[in-house]
């Protein structure tokens, strides 16, 4: 394993903490603040659409600059954003904290993935990501269940105060292994790949999005983050108000469901370099209907734990191969790369907005789960097109002549 690899896998780490602690977090936080769990979910919403901005302003805006020079000033951001939030004295500079924070977020991710794939050989590109992302997985599994027993035992102030020494621990890593020669030249062409250089100035980087394909990949992405995000956003409250557990139970339930995230991420990249789409299209299928049968039995504590880790397992297995999709149809770009972080935490977004709609509707803490397998079915719906035609002969003559 290339070490850049590690440093992304840390940095990844690191970032993903970020991004779920919150979830687990979220009572304690709406208690402190005495806001209403919707205002709460904002902490993630708000979140998730400063992720979408943030990456492609910040990739637009550093598309020429060396890459390990950008990775460090993202992950100083996302060290700053967290401080804010531990020491937030109210809501609003906790709001402010979480968009700071937010910013590297989709860079971090669309860049790295790049240079992930440009470490690796081309047979293993998905498997590349998959390292990569496995930072964020491992997130879930040690960091966000100890951010949740860490909030419990000693306040969330003390779980955010971790994240920030865990950022500063990320940023030594990428300073200490990423190459200073990892340029932008060198992210999309994975060593004996034949073809042109990706893309770096910003108007070939824009024709990328000529292609029908990355559009189709992108909808694919956010609906299927919704999908699950939709249910995860509130899961805390569906595990203590329906399945009948403590809220010192949410820790090891959200370990769980990590241990779910990683299974999937790295089965999900090998299965995506056999044979992509469908491997996509069953992903997605398979998450429908976990967060359905979730539904129906979230009341029973054994499904519950057995579907916690099965949407974790079909959640994340679509990542790897959604990532190299749509960079491989926009020729290696790497505004397509963030654009796809960006369409997942729209996704998320949206997921957790209609998530918290239907609580606050007083459908019960089992919506989400519903509004997440119906923002998924959607999303298969779409995946199914893309594949079938990505097999005609029309689309891949086009695709060809679109190519820069």
């Amino acid at each position: 394993m290339p070490s850049g690899l590690i440093a992304l896998a840390l940095g990844g780490f690191g970032i993903g903490l970020t991004e779920f602690l919150i979830a687990g977090l979220l009572p304690q936080v709406a208690t402190s603040f005495a806001v209403s769990e919707a205002a709460a979910g904002w902490l993630i919403s708000g979140y998730a659409l400063s992720v979408a901005i943030g990456a492609i302003a910040l990739t637009a805006a550093t598309a020429r600059l060396p890459r390990k020079g950008v990775l460090v000033g993202l992950v100083a951001l996302f060290v700053i954003g967290n401080l804010l939030s531990a020491v937030a004295p109210n809501y609003q500079v906790m709001l402010l904290g979480r968009i700071v924070a937010a910013l590297c977020h989709g860079s971090f991710f669309g860049i790295g993935s790049l240079v992930a794939r440009g470490l690796v050989a081309p047979e293993k590109k998905s498997r590349a990501v998959a390292v990569m992302f496995a930072g964020l997985t491992l997130a879930n599994v040690l960091g966000v269940p100890f951010g949740a027993l860490v909030g419990e035992r000693w306040g969330w102030r003390a779980a955010f105060w971790a994240v920030t020494a865990i950022g500063v621990l990320a940023l030594a890593g990428i300073v200490a292994l990423v190459p200073d020669d990892a340029g932008a030249t060198r992210t999309a062409t994975a060593p004996g790949r034949s073809g042109p250089p990706p893309p770096t100035g910003l108007r070939a980087q824009f024709r990328a999005f000529r292609s029908w394909q990355v559009w189709l990949t992108l909808t694919a992405t956010a609906l299927g983050y919704g999908g699950m995000f939709g249910a995860f956003s509130y899961i805390a409250y569906t595990f203590t108000e329906v399945g009948g557990f403590s809220s010192a139970d949410v820790a090891w339930l959200l370990m769980v469901y990590g241990v779910g995230l990683v299974v999937g991420n790295l089965v999900g990249g090998r299965a995506a370099d056999h044979d992509r789409d469908r491997a996509l299209v069953l992903a997605l299928l398979g998450l429908t209907v976990t967060l359905a049968a979730f539904g129906l039995l979230a009341g029973s504590a054994v499904a519950s734990v057995i579907l916690v880790f099965l949407m974790g397992v079909t959640g994340f297995a679509s990542v790897p191969g959604l990532i190299t999709r749509v960079t491989d149809h926009a020729h290696g770009a790497a505004l397509a790369a963030s654009a796809n972080v960006s369409a997942s935490n729209i996704g998320n977004a949206l997921g957790a907005w209609l998530g918290g709609l239907a609580i606050t509707a007083g459908l019960g803490y089992t919506a989400p789960l519903y509004v997440g397998a119906a923002i998924t079915l959607t999303s298969v719906i779409v995946m199914a097109v893309a594949a079938h035609h990505a097999r005609s002969p029309s689309v891949a003559t086009l695709t060809k002549a679109e190519s820069p």
